[in-house]
C-alpha cells in the first residue's frame, strides 16, 4: 500500500515562497508518477504539477496557473517529491495534496487516475 505524507505548507505573505514535500513509501511500481494537486473552499480539486522519470529523462508537467512559479522535483534517494513554490498569490491559497499513479501517459491526467493520497498540508497566502 502506498503512503504519502505531505509537509511544508503554511502562512505567508502575498509574493513569499514555501516549499513542500511529499515522502512516498511503498510499492514503487504504483507511485511511478507523483503529482500535487490543490482544492481551494468551494472550488474543484484542481492538478497543480507532476512529474516521473524514466531510465534517461525527468519529465514535469504544471497547470496553466502555476507556471512560470512553481517548481516540482523528486529526490528518487529519498523517495520524496517537492513542489517549491514562488510569487506566491491569494489565489494559491488551498489544502495541498500529493497523489501518486501507476502510469505516466503524459501530461497531469485526471483525478480518478490517481489512487494514493495524502493527508494534505495547507497553504495560506494573505495580502
Amino acid at each position: 500500500q502506498v503512503q504519502l505524507v505531505e509537509s511544508g505548507g503554511g502562512s505567508v505573505q502575498v509574493g513569499g515562497s514555501l516549499r513542500l514535500s511529499c515522502v512516498a513509501s511503498g510499492p514503487r511500481v504504483v507511485r511511478n508518477c507523483l503529482a500535487w494537486f490543490r482544492q481551494a473552499p468551494g472550488k474543484e480539486r484542481e492538478a497543480v504539477a507532476g512529474i516521473h522519470s524514466d531510465r534517461v529523462n525527468t519529465y514535469a508537467h504544471y497547470g496553466d496557473s502555476v507556471k512560470g512559479r512553481f517548481t516540482v522535483s523528486q529526490d528518487n534517494g529519498k523517495n520524496t517529491v517537492y513542489l517549491q513554490m514562488n510569487s506566491l498569490k491569494p489565489e494559491d491559497t488551498a489544502m495541498y495534496y500529493c497523489a501518486a499513479r501507476a502510469f505516466c501517459p503524459g501530461g497531469l491526467g485526471s483525478i480518478r487516475e490517481y489512487a494514493a493520497w495524502g493527508q494534505g498540508t495547507q497553504v495560506t497566502v494573505s495580502s
